[in-house]
């Protein structure tokens, strides 16, 4: 059996920034990376049926995104993953969330698996629609926001629990292979240890082309999105006035500031 579980690389702004020249994105060197919080708790979630589990089962992590996405994978494979790959060519620069999905239900197919897990979001864009692009590329069932799954290794069907407005939760039973996106709170994962973290120094990461997973420049980027970034900018700051008096008082000054406002 076989897991594959999507990571990300995620960026946090560091105190001070500049956003880049373009208007696209904030400058690089101000941003701080590391692993998704959401994917931690996926790779947690394939490493519970690994350890659980009588027969042979394979984690495989796998990620979109240049070299240094290599120090998130790394950590990955400290924690137990047995294998790693990383997809990168330029022209993947720019892509969405569901040009994404379309690199990772390539990668899917190209490796067979029967689970496909990844974060019900990430914590710098939040779109929360990467898990389910890749599953509507594959075509496969699919169950967004699972807090609670129960499975056995080459079953035909999983059960999961997962998360609804206001509150409420329902479970389901889903057809394998699916694509399940996990939520914060599943599990409690681990970390690293010491002999893991000098294991996953010396594993390989594969890496892999577009023309590996059977895709071309004409598939990604910016101009073949369903959306893209127009401008990124910082706000202009407002301003407060705290209006004092009686009701009649804070009424009338209402009154003015809105004329004014309106240029009455």
């Amino acid at each position: 059996m076989k897991i594959l579980i999507a990571v990300k690389q995620v960026a946090a702004l560091d105190e001070d920034f500049e956003i880049r020249a373009d208007e696209k994105d904030v400058d690089e060197d101000f941003l701080l990376y590391d692993l998704n919080e959401w994917d931690d708790f996926s790779l947690e979630e394939a490493m519970k049926i690994k350890e659980s589990s009588d027969s042979e089962v394979e984690v495989v992590v796998v990620s979109i995104g240049p070299d240094r996405v290599d120090e998130s994978l790394r950590k990955c494979l400290a924690k137990g993953a047995d294998r790693a790959i990383r997809v990168w060519d330029d022209s993947i620069e720019g892509s969405d969330a569901i040009a994404i999905g379309k690199i990772l239900a390539a990668v899917a197919k190209k490796e067979a698996p029967d689970l496909v897990f990844a974060g019900v979001q990430s914590s710098d864009h939040s779109y929360a629609s990467t898990g389910i692009s890749t599953a509507a590329y594959l075509n496969w069932p699919h169950a967004a926001v699972v807090a609670d799954f129960k499975y056995q290794p080459g079953a035909s069907q999983a059960v999961v629990r997962r998360e609804l407005e206001g509150g409420m939760l329902q479970e389901v039973e889903i057809n394998c292979p699916a694509v399940l996106t996990i939520q914060l709170g599943i599990n409690k994962p681990r970390y690293a240890s010491l002999r893991g973290i000098k294991q996953a120094a010396a594993k390989p990461i594969e890496e892999l082309s577009l023309a590996d997973v059977g895709l071309s420049t004409g598939d990604v980027g910016a101009g073949n999105s369903m959306s893209r970034v127009r401008r990124m900018y910082i706000p202009e700051k407002g301003r407060a006035e705290m209006i004092e008096g009686s009701l009649a008082e804070q009424a009338a000054k209402i009154i003015q500031i809105i004329n004014e406002f309106k240029g009455a």
